[in-house]
């Protein structure tokens, strides 16, 4: 009988010894951790949080707001975080991460009904985006209610990426172009029905963050064309941006990952078209090459892109492109180029913050156009110094 109760008082007794005097004393564990020990492997360095900037040229071309950003970020302690995007940087003056996808000239709702976002999402992986999205939808007087569908499509997929993902959407900068007398108003009615979407979008899990880009920004002081931010419009929406990513970066913990993010070569699985087929026609020159698309056309007019790549082993100074429009086809506004028509040549050349590239780097200029007939592609060159 003793043998007998001897096993179920020896197991009492061992339940009931402390477990700091079977493990000694546990240390409290760190609410962001160096690293992370997983059950299958060896330990792998934490991440840092992964940020899409998301939109057309006022995010892409060059969009140095986003260099002002980052730098912020870095000198406020945040140095953890990795902008991502399959577009890379286009200058600004300033070291910065210049990964985006701020793609020049394209509507947001074209980018939902053809669905581009899931291959960005694929090949760059972030927690969080800051969408400023819908200046050329506006342009283009389509509805604030099929923009903000456009919207609802973009999140659901930045979902299906990221069940977690914070998403931060702006409501967008004025616009007050010379040729778009009702962009202005319908800039308004847009960013009246943003907050009560974001409203009926946002979840505890994937919160919807409205940022107001709007208000104090004037198109006058913070706009060199009406449309696209000077020096002191990027400064302008910097700091509107900040303040919310900051808080959205405090409540993220990504997953880690064995390899830190680099910038991403993967290229979409859908080549960006915001109208129409894509028509990039890129003509060898000397260092560079510059591929030309129809954006979008109208009665009466279109609008075209062209990129620039150095396809060099060293940075340019500068870049020339020219190419021949059709009889009938004159160029009225321009952005991000210093360009000049006579007759039916056209010369672009960069200006002073998109001139230097670095090998394999880009820079993409716009412009609007009045035709008779039906916009044509050109065969374009380029030039580099």
């Amino acid at each position: 009988m003793l043998r007998r109760s001897f096993l179920p008082a020896l197991l009492a007794a061992l339940v009931a010894v402390p477990l700091t005097v079977l493990l000694g004393p546990v240390a409290a564990s760190p609410a962001r951790p160096a690293v992370a020990v997983s059950a299958t492997g060896p330990a792998v360095a934490a991440s840092p949080v992964r940020v899409m900037p998301l939109g057309d040229s006022i995010t892409g071309s060059p969009g140095c707001w986003r260099a002002i950003l980052w730098n912020r970020l870095q000198s406020t302690g945040h140095t953890d975080v990795d902008f991502v995007g399959t577009l890379g940087p286009q200058g600004c003056g300033q070291p910065h991460d210049g990964d985006n996808e701020g793609h020049g000239g394209y509507l947001v709702t074209n980018v939902a009904n053809q669905k581009l976002l899931p291959g960005w999402l694929a090949a760059t992986r972030p927690d969080i985006v800051l969408m400023h999205f819908g200046t050329n939808d506006v342009w283009s007087s389509i509805p604030p209610a099929t923009i903000l569908a456009a919207y609802s499509t973009l999140v659901d997929q930045m979902r299906e990426s990221n069940p977690e993902m914070r998403v931060l959407v702006a409501k967008i900068i004025p616009l007050a172009p010379p040729t778009c007398a009702g962009c202005g108003q319908r800039a308004v009615a847009l960013n009246a029905a943003i907050d009560g979407w974001a409203a009926g979008k946002t979840t505890a899990r994937s919160p919807v963050v409205v940022v107001d880009q709007w208000t104090g920004f004037d198109t006058a002081t913070d706009t060199y064309d009406g449309v696209h931010p000077n020096a002191a419009g990027d400064q302008k929406m910097s700091d509107r941006w900040y303040p919310a990513l900051a808080a959205a970066l405090s409540d993220v913990t990504p997953d880690p990952t064995a390899t830190p993010t680099a910038t991403p070569t993967a290229t979409p699985t859908a080549t960006p078209t915001p109208t129409g087929s894509p028509t990039p026609t890129p003509t060898s020159g000397t260092g560079c090459t510059a591929g030309y698309r129809i954006v979008g056309q109208w009665q009466g007019g279109f609008q075209g892109e062209v990129t620039v790549r150095n396809t060099g082993s060293v940075a340019t100074r500068g870049w020339t492109v020219t190419f021949a429009l059709p009889d009938g086809q004159r160029i009225s506004q321009a952005w991000n180029a210093e360009l000049a028509q006579t007759g039916t040549s056209v010369t672009a050349r960069n200006v002073s913050w998109n001139g230097s590239l670095a090998p394999a780097a880009e820079a993409t200029f716009g412009f609007l156009g009045g035709t008779t007939g039906t916009p044509v592609v050109p065969t374009v060159t380029c030039t580099a110094s």
